[in-house]
């Protein structure tokens, strides 16, 4: 099955790999040479039970190419699920080397009729999810002194976007987690990195274009595929990525970004000390061309097509 050697005798997990980019991660890093764990409960959009076993057609797929890999069907959103997922590749494969945490659901809800279930769903699944999944890993990556986490964010929580206060909130929520996990781990040689991708999945064809303009962007999008985000994931589990650590790409068709992070944007000083006055009448009018619009999303800052 093997295009290339990048992740040869790896073993790598990835949440959510029955579908979409999780399915595209799985087998490109089986293409890579590394043995998969492809975890997937098989849940709608929502989260809901659909008795499907995506992660059992992946493995198929993964074997008739001469690769290696076994299906997990356990819970991220759950402690001991994520610890099972972690054994499941100790007990197939003999060792762990990378975490792809991209298992995530979706109750996109405008926020002042979202419910504390639709928020929790998210979060649970999402975040502590993510961690769940690396802290199940970390344990044994810290004693072997190697591994990597992969994590999946997202442009809706790097910069925002409409109804999805809930998965917007989970998605930045990784990217602090990854620096932390990044911060604390490096001195095993543990590196943490995220990706916000773009692909016409599941996910994304549910959200429906309620304009125009939207409509474009809709048919645009449809050309850039789950298998665009793959070859970055797998770059990042592999040794190639030796020094890459604490960073946030993006991936948009044939484009990698490298993100930027929260660092100070300007400063005004005022020797005598603040007063609410004061911020009104000196501090806002120093920084206020700085401020972010809090109508901006993703697509006014990606504005152009994917290339």
């Amino acid at each position: 099955m093997s295009t290339g050697n990048m992740v040869e005798g790896k073993v790598v997990v990835v949440t959510g790999a029955g579908r979409g980019i999780g399915r595209a991660i799985a087998i490109a890093m089986a293409q890579e040479g590394a043995k998969v764990v492809v975890n997937d409960i098989g849940v709608s959009l929502a989260g809901e039970s659909t008795g499907e076993k995506p992660a059992e057609e992946v493995v198929s797929e993964i074997k008739k190419a001469g690769g290696q890999a076994v299906a997990n069907f356990d819970s991220v959103a759950e402690w001991n699920g994520a610890h099972r997922i972690v054994e499941n590749a100790l007990d197939a494969f003999g060792r762990i080397d990378c975490v792809v945490n991209n298992a995530g659901i979706l109750r996109d809800v405008i926020f002042h009729k979202m419910t504390e279930g639709d928020f929790d769903a998210v979060i649970n699944v999402m975040l502590k999810g993510t961690f769940n999944c690396s802290r199940a890993a970390a344990e044994h990556f810290r004693k072997q002194e190697s591994g990597a986490f992969v994590h999946m964010t997202s442009t809706s929580g790097l910069i925002g976007g409409m109804g999805q206060v809930n998965y917007g909130a989970a998605k930045l929520g990784i990217v602090a987690l990854s620096k932390g996990i990044a911060v604390d781990m490096q001195r095993f040689n543990v590196r943490s990195n995220c990706i916000a991708p773009v692909a016409w999945t599941r996910m994304t064809q549910s959200v429906p274009a309620k304009d125009p303009a939207a409509q474009k962007r809709r048919e645009q999008r449809m050309q850039v595929t789950a298998e665009h985000n793959a070859p970055l994931a797998v770059f990042l589990a592999s040794d190639a990525a030796k020094g890459v650590n604490a960073q946030v790409f993006a991936v948009r068709k044939n484009e990698i970004f490298l993100m930027s992070q929260s660092r100070p944007l300007r400063s005004i000083h005022r020797s005598e000390g603040w007063t609410p006055e004061a911020c009104a009448e000196h501090m806002l009018p120093a920084m206020k061309s700085g401020f972010y619009s809090p109508t901006e999303r993703t697509a006014d800052v990606f504005s152009w097509d994917s290339i």
